[in-house]
């Protein structure tokens, strides 16, 4: 009896080993993000695994450590272009019927671009976390966000610099007295502050409606998918509600003509440049807003794949190991009849 138990004890060893060997030649990707623990425990319950910051936040951010270094990299290049001086275009005194418009302040100020178009769709992104509990959608969605505004800052800073586009007040930039001079090749010879001289030359394309469309774009692709617009269900509610961002930047990008800091083309280019990056930025992450897909990123659907193959995989050895006590309360009944007979629940007495 003592062998027939050892070989049974064998064989159920030898299977376990092959389904661990058949569990590490599976290991996906995003293996290391999952708690095997909270994964088997979930499961067995029949629930699906929630990935929070504190069991999964580290493990994701490790994961993408090399896209945090280049977002550090953006932010000192854009840095660096807005300390260039930018290309002195020539602007002759024939030129000046376009560039008189009055010297105002900013409607929309410098310092609440990054309110609202970053901190605002985080804000957003912290409530849908709090809803769903899903680092990886918190992550992602910040991460892509970042990339989108950055990325449109170092575009729309290079063009800045390279183009050198007069702003329309710029005679009063260069002339704050009304007193214009001009050398002999009939370019200007500014004498105002050199600070609003030299940002007079940045006019084209415009960086707050770039930054505008990139951060609000970014937040109403986002919006799009999480109350799935595309649902074939024809509720037009959602779209106002996804449009509502949109019309922020825009009326962003109205304001910087309406101050005589642009030219519509600035704008129009400007809003252009910053929907595109956030289009391809948002796509990296998550699937298109009409996808079937689309209310998640990428890395959850992989997540909870990977908690189903191990389900699967972790299936086979559960059953093993029940027939295995089978077997032995078997043969603790045949080794001690009496117990078996004296057992209450045997039904024999």
């Amino acid at each position: 009896m003592g062998t027939w138990q050892s070989k049974l004890r064998s064989l159920f060893n030898l299977g376990h080993s092959s389904q661990d060997a058949a569990n590490k030649r599976g290991k996906h990707l995003y293996s290391s993000l999952i708690d095997d623990s909270m994964a088997e425990s979930r499961i067995r319950e029949g629930q699906l695994v929630t990935h929070t910051v504190r069991s999964h936040g580290m493990a994701v951010a490790r994961n993408h450590i090399y896209d945090w270094l280049i977002l550090m990299i953006l932010a000192v290049i854009m840095i660096v272009l807005n300390c260039i001086p930018p290309f002195y275009r020539f602007v002759g005194k024939d030129m000046m019927t376009d560039l008189k418009y009055p010297f105002k302040d900013n409607t929309v100020p410098l310092w609440t671009v990054p309110v609202y178009a970053v901190l605002f769709p985080i804000a957003v992104f912290l409530a849908f976390y709090f809803c769903r509990r899903d680092v990886y959608d918190l992550h992602h969605a910040i991460l892509g966000l970042l990339f989108s505004v950055l990325i449109t800052g170092v575009i729309t800073d290079a063009i800045k610099d390279a183009v050198g586009r007069p702003r329309p007040d710029f005679f009063w930039r260069c002339f704050p007295d009304g007193k214009d001079f001009y050398d002999q090749m009939g370019n200007v010879i500014c004498h105002g502050n050199s600070n609003d001289v030299r940002e007079g030359h940045k006019s084209f394309p415009s960086g707050h409606t770039s930054w505008s469309f990139s951060g609000l774009g970014f937040l109403s692709l986002y919006l799009c998918g999480k109350i799935r617009v595309f649902d074939c269900k024809g509720h037009v509610a959602k779209l106002c509600l996804v449009f509502l961002p949109l019309l922020v930047a825009s009326l962003v990008g109205v304001s910087r003509v309406d101050d005589y800091w642009h030219h519509w083309q600035d704008v129009f280019a400007g809003g252009l440049i910053g929907i595109s990056i956030a289009t391809f930025c948002y796509l990296q992450f998550f699937a298109p807003p009409y996808h079937e897909e689309g209310w998640g990123p990428y890395a959850y659907f992989r997540a909870q794949e990977e908690s189903r193959s191990h389900s699967q995989e972790c299936g086979p050895s559960a059953t093993q190991n029940n027939m295995l006590s089978e077997v032995q309360v078997t043969e603790s009944s045949l080794e001690n009849p009496r117990s078996t007979l004296d057992d209450p629940e045997s039904g024999i007495r």
